[in-house]
């Protein structure tokens, strides 16, 4: 069955599907910002690893050229390798959404989002993030989520949440924050010549729309959610008996935070 929700962000709309596409997957989301459009699945083993002591998280970005209405010519006719944008948003989505995954469930896992369209307003990085985590929260993956992520500028002495290409081109600052509803787990960006006061209000600026973002995100799950799969049983425990997945354990003690 398919399940829509959408929320005001920025200047635009935001609109979380799930239900029309990759069904096979273990949670898909199909997210939309204006006219920039993400589709995001994740997928984990089938059986739990043994000995591991990390995540094995693989997040896997991807621009496709036809996204822009282009096609690849010249001597190289088709797409090869990541580009380097494609890594640093992969490593965007990477950094706030690992930490919340549990050691414990011990399953290779899988977060593939890729951009289908775009309208060179609404930059998709953003949408990225939210469609990736909105994606491994409905699914059945334990996560101590969701995650919401949005791009704050200074423009003009006003703070503007997700703001389009030409007013990133005019901001005087520039910050990505990523969080929960209780906290944020990283924050990077660039500025020229910013006050510690102007990077502290921009941080302060993104605080509601990531918890309404990740509001909107709990509700897709109340209307579209799979039961969690458990973790994989503790060697101390000789009965077998499986750990309760409904809270997982950050897999680190602290959330990154970085500038």
């Amino acid at each position: 069955m398919v399940q829509k929700l959408s929320m005001k962000i920025g200047g635009a709309e935001l609109v979380l599907e799930t239900g029309r596409i990759a069904k096979q997957a273990n949670g898909a989301v199909y997210a939309t910002l204006g006219q920039s459009a993400i589709i995001a699945t994740t997928c984990c083993a089938s059986e739990a690893t043994e000995g591991l002591d990390f995540v094995p998280l693989t997040v896997e970005y991807n621009e496709k050229y036809y996204a822009a209405g282009k096609i690849p010519g010249g001597f190289i006719k088709r797409e090869s390798r990541p580009k380097d944008r494609e890594i640093l948003v992969s490593r965007l989505i990477d950094r706030p959404m690992r930490p919340l995954f549990d050691k414990a469930f011990g399953r290779e896992i899988q977060v593939v989002p890729t951009c289908v369209s775009t309208d060179l307003v609404n930059p998709p990085d953003i949408l990225a993030v939210i469609a990736a985590s909105a994606a491994v929260h409905i699914s059945d993956i334990p996560f101590a989520g969701p995650i919401a992520a949005v791009r704050v500028c200074l423009i003009d002495g006003q703070y503007v949440v997700n703001p389009t290409y030409d007013q990133i081109n005019k901001a005087k600052l520039e910050i990505v924050v990523a969080g929960t509803a209780e906290g944020f787990t990283m924050v990077e960006g660039d500025s020229s010549e910013a006050s510690e006061e102007e990077m502290l209000g921009a941080i302060e600026a993104a605080r509601q729309p990531l918890v309404d973002i990740c509001g909107l995100i709990c509700e897709l799950r109340k209307l579209a959610g799979k039961e969690k799969l458990p973790l994989a049983p503790s060697r101390s425990n000789s009965s077998g008996r499986t750990r309760s997945a409904s809270t997982p354990t950050p897999s680190s003690p602290s959330p990154s935070s970085r500038r």
